[in-house]
């Protein structure tokens, strides 16, 4: 198995006193090629789990294994080269570096990892992706669809273990959120990677070979 939660549980504390538990018992496991769409209603604690499976917070109960590591165990500096070479997260927003060019911004995480082959690699993603004919262009020269398609080669140009994505299409207008939703399909598909995928959106959630629903922190 790529990915294992066991029992996993998180709670944060209420204004005033006692707490807001968000999540309770979540337990899943997915292999290399699945997909996987989490939806729920605003609130249902979706982010929440994608934050803890990125390695950015901890949950306080259980377990998240990645190729059999416990990663809710690890220290600040394993976490750090886990969230580095391990997983990649495809934001609604882009989160793109506006100075930066396309290509630039595809290639930053191999740049900052000091990384062999950053232009071979950056071509590859370029070429996968559409992108090559606005490689010099930056952010705010390109459209959204273009933004997410820099978003998604960025993502996987580190090659990771495991995707994850946060409404990747929600800030896209209909036809546009398609084609991204087939573009990023494609990708996983041809790479075998695994995906989680968090979304309201009953089109891309319909893309993954599973659909799992949170209700009031319980994985249904």
């Amino acid at each position: 198995m790529i990915l294992e939660l066991h029992h996993i549980s998180k709670s944060y504390p209420k204004p005033g006193s006692g707490s807001i538990h968000v999540l309770k018992n979540i337990s899943f496991s997915l292999d290399r090629g699945d997909t996987m769409a989490i939806t729920g209603q605003s609130g249902s604690g979706k982010t929440t789990l994608l934050s803890l499976i990125a390695g950015l917070d901890r949950p306080d109960f259980g377990q998240i294994l990645l190729e059999g590591k416990d990663i809710s165990a690890m220290k600040e500096n394993e976490l750090s080269q886990y969230r580095a070479l391990k997983t990649s997260i495809i934001f609604q927003q882009f989160h793109l570096m506006p100075h930066l060019t396309a290509e630039e911004n595809i290639s930053l995480p191999l740049e900052i990892l000091k990384q062999d082959r950053i232009k071979e690699l950056t071509d590859e993603m370029l070429e996968k992706t559409g992108l090559k004919d606005r490689r010099h262009h930056l952010p705010g020269a390109l459209s959204g669809g273009e933004c997410q398609r820099v978003a998604i080669a960025r993502a996987l140009i580190i090659k990771p273990a495991l995707l994850l994505a946060d409404e990747p299409t929600g800030n896209l207008d209909m036809e546009t959120g398609e084609k991204i939703a087939k573009l990023l399909f494609d990708l996983v598909e041809k790479e075998n990677k695994t995906l989680i995928l968090v979304t309201h959106n009953p089109f891309l959630a319909g893309q993954c070979r599973e659909i799992r629903r949170l209700e009031k922190g319980v994985l249904v």
